[in-house]
């Protein structure tokens, strides 16, 4: 019994560890990083951070997020403000990046180019990691199968900058299969 017990941990030891994204992946960053000096995507960043959100209404719209199926009046907004359209030219600058989204100092969505499941990454390794308490960073995720995109993804988030100092965070959707 006790070998079995072992076997079993074993297992699912092993098949719960994700997949590391690859080095072509880890080079690329360095290059998306420097889309975090885009002046259209500071440009938005500020706006959002000039209007003093509170986090308590930022997670009140998060709960919100979660239950529109398709897309609302914000969603939609978000999908065609300057930065959207500037992050679509450089989405399609490379076949093989897939959704790119812009979060302001607190992880709240700014712009995006595709819908996120949620509102607020702030929780998250993506926006902490390259948000960095306002020093700036590079994350890159694991290997993940994406449902909507039906591929493996690997995100890149990278800062967003001004003056030196991180104003915000932009993660990179990278589609695997087409890289």
């Amino acid at each position: 019994m006790r070998f079995l017990m072992l076997i079993l941990a074993l297992t699912l030891s092993t098949t719960s560890l994700a997949e590391e994204a690859p080095a072509e992946v880890k080079a690329l960053a360095s290059e998306l990083a420097t889309w975090g000096d885009d002046p259209v995507l500071i440009a938005a960043v500020k706006e959002q951070n000039g209007k003093g959100i509170t986090l308590d209404a930022i997670k009140a719209r998060d709960a919100e997020w979660r239950k529109v199926e398709g897309l609302d009046d914000q969603m939609k907004a978000m999908m065609e403000s300057p930065a959207a359209k500037r992050m679509l030219e450089l989405e399609s600058s490379k076949g093989f990046l897939f959704e790119m989204f812009l979060m302001d100092n607190q992880g709240a969505n700014v712009a995006m180019t595709n819908k996120t499941s949620d509102y607020w990454q702030g929780d998250e390794a993506k926006w902490q990691k390259s948000f960095n308490g306002g020093k700036g960073g590079i994350h890159v995720g694991e290997v993940e199968f994406d449902d909507s995109a039906q591929a493996y993804l690997v995100q890149v988030s990278v800062s967003v900058n001004e003056g030196g100092k991180a104003i915000g965070a932009m993660t990179i959707g990278v589609n695997l299969d087409d890289m």
